[in-house]
């Protein structure tokens, strides 16, 4: 179990690189007018997770290998995958109003709190 947060720091640092050129490479090619590269990362993120997360229970990797490609690479890379993951546990697991609440409330109150932030810091003082 010590192991764990070393494991996800490991996979965050890369994950992080990751999307940051990505998201380079991405401004290169098409200019910075549409954040392609940000939808890039979310939509590759989420189709990883989704399929690292059955692969890595079928050939039984190790929980620490586990946390450091999702939770520390793929956290870090995209949180939209692991937000993703989680509103498709829900409907899969048959929690269909938590579901609809955490799948359209994070990104409507999301918005809503980076609004507020921006409000709160462009009035202070």
């Amino acid at each position: 179990m010590t192991w764990i947060p070393l494991m996800i720091s490991i996979g965050a640092v890369f994950g992080a690189l990751s999307r940051y050129y990505v998201t380079l490479f991405w401004i290169a090619q098409r200019g910075q007018r549409f954040p392609y590269g940000t939808l890039f990362v979310n939509l590759t993120g989420s189709l990883l997770i989704g399929f690292l997360s059955i692969v890595a229970t079928k050939i039984t990797l190790a929980i620490a290998m586990q946390k450091l490609i999702l939770v520390g690479f793929l956290g870090s890379y995209t949180t939209f995958s692991s937000y993703t993951l989680d509103a498709a546990n829900l409907f899969r697991s048959r929690q269909i109003l938590p579901g609809l609440f955490y799948w359209l409330g994070s990104p409507i109150l999301g918005l809503v709190c980076v609004e507020l932030g921006i409000w709160i810091a462009q009035n202070l003082g």
